[in-house]
């Protein structure tokens, strides 16, 4: 062989050998779990009804596929979260199904376990890196907002002055929300924005912003709020105020229900918290067992529109049909 075609063959081995070896590189690794059959199941306060269901019902899911489970609560600290995750690690858990405490600050949290050949499901929150947790399954916020901002501006018949209530900034879900929020009620100029508050998805800080913001707009006629602890916390105040105000909320809590029952909300949205939970575990044991999930990644599961004709079906986060 010549020189010169001896030399562009080994060109071409070596490029083809680096190429492979960099797809390779690319290319997600499997993970086996730690060595135990612990499941861990992380989320954020269990006095939220949203987030005790999500973690009970992941719990029962797990001990029926046949794990061990331990089940514990971040409180929205990414301190915690990360203690959290690297009690999962020592224990060397089989997987890490979790409701995360922010989008940027759970990531090391995540890469870590995987480092250790841990798998995490994230579960109601995303965070900002796709590749290290091997699904994350969240409920459709936008296009549940969306349906109950229709309702919203149709009670509000297209005008009046309204507030909203916003979630916590590390919180994807919270700009979500209020992004699809926005796209239906900004089509209407004669519906005015009098006061944005953050009320961080607790009920307590619901009520305290919105007696703050009947006193200083007296003429407020609705309220949007990112979720429904937040909503029930401003029916509360209302009704304390003496006013009918129309608000709606996300999430599909059972309180929530009770006072579109009332009159007090006018809708809400409601994820899937139990079908999620479900989902998280069930494709956790599958990728434990197979390697795979069989689904993509990034999942979304639709929201239901709960008003006064449909809230009587509304149990647990579940809507009877």
């Amino acid at each position: 062989m010549k020189l010169s075609k001896f030399c562009a063959a080994l060109a071409f081995t070596c490029a083809a050998a680096f190429t492979a070896s960099a797809y390779a590189a690319d290319a997600p690794k499997r993970l086996t779990g730690g060595g135990s059959n612990i499941m861990y199941i992380i989320t954020p306060s269990h006095s939220n009804p949203f987030f005790k269901l999500e973690a009970e019902v992941a719990a029962a899911t797990a001990k029926k596929l046949g794990y061990e489970v331990k089940m514990v609560s971040h409180d929205d600290s990414p301190v915690k979260q990360s203690e959290l995750f690297e009690t999962a690690i020592s224990d060397k858990a089989a997987a890490i199904i979790c409701d995360n405490a922010g989008a940027d600050a759970t990531v090391a949290a995540v890469k870590r376990a995987y480092d250790n050949n841990i798998p995490t499901v994230l579960f109601d929150r995303e965070i900002n890196e796709q590749g290290i947790a091997i699904a994350q399954i969240v409920a459709n916020n936008y296009q549940g907002a969306k349906g109950v901002a229709e309702v919203f501006v149709e009670a509000m018949e297209e005008e009046g002055e309204y507030a909203e209530l916003f979630g916590p900034d590390s919180d994807n879900n919270a700009q979500t929300r209020s992004t699809a929020f926005h796209e239906v009620i900004d089509q209407y100029p004669d519906l005015k924005l009098v006061s944005v508050q953050t009320a961080n998805w607790d009920q307590s800080q619901g009520y305290q912003k919105t007696e703050t913001i009947l006193q200083s707009y007296p003429n407020l006629k609705g309220l949007i709020s990112g979720n429904d602890n937040m909503a029930v916390g401003a029916a509360a105040a209302a009704k304390a105020a003496g006013k009918k105000l129309i608000i709606v909320g996300v999430d599909g809590s059972n309180d929530a229900r009770d006072q579109i029952l009332t009159g007090d909300m006018t809708a809400t949205a409601m994820q899937p918290a139990a079908l999620i939970a479900q989902m998280a575990v069930e494709q956790a044991d599958q990728y434990l067992k197979t390697g795979s999930t069989g689904k993509p990644e990034k999942q979304l599961v639709d929201c239901e529109v709960i008003t006064i004709d449909n809230a009587k079906n509304l149990n647990n986060f579940t809507l009877s049909k």
